[in-house]
């Protein structure tokens, strides 16, 4: 059972906690860390995407944020985000690597394997000058199914157009400084 904090608008915990599978079928607002990794090429910024499993219970198959996740109650952003950059991506980095974007409120309702998801999140959003490749990586298979360097510019341009499977908010790659 992963236990989430409940947060008011401002990703600021309300002393409430709620387990994560009742947060997606309430919809009960909760935070998340994104993690985007940056390097750069003489024609520009490039942004790792990565492919979610086709097991995961969202947005299964679709190009995604380089690392993500639920941030468990009583854990703050930072520290998620490294962990998840751990998991997902068998990378490390410190704190200090870590460029903070601010927050974002994500809010969306669809189905997946036949049941509503009702996802209320803030999100706080990072990005960090990572220049590794994805054979070197040690990818979390029951998470991530692949990863890919695109960059910045197109994966905008894709993500607006929809012409790859994505769930990224076009607001978000926005909030990266290049």
């Amino acid at each position: 059972m992963e236990l989430l904090d409940v947060v008011d608008e401002n990703g600021i915990p309300t002393g409430e906690t709620v387990e994560r599978s009742i947060a997606h079928a309430k919809g009960i607002r909760h935070r998340t860390s994104h993690v985007w990794l940056l390097r750069r090429r003489s024609e520009g910024v490039e942004v790792l995407l990565q492919k979610r499993s086709d097991n995961k219970d969202s947005f299964p198959g679709c190009y995604d944020t380089s690392s993500a996740g639920h941030i468990p109650a009583g854990v703050d952003f930072e520290d998620s985000a490294l962990r998840e950059l751990r998991e997902e991506l068998g990378l490390t980095a410190d704190s200090s690597e870590l460029n903070d974007c601010g927050l974002i409120r994500i809010q969306s309702e669809s189905f997946f394997h036949g049941a509503p998801f009702k996802d209320d999140q803030v999100s706080k959003v990072f990005y960090i000058w990572k220049d590794v490749e994805p054979e070197t990586m040690k990818l979390q298979v029951s998470e991530v199914s692949e990863v890919i360097w695109m960059p910045l510019d197109e994966c905008r341009r894709r993500v607006r157009d929809n012409s790859m499977p994505h769930c990224i908010l076009p607001e978000e790659l926005d909030m990266l400084p290049f």
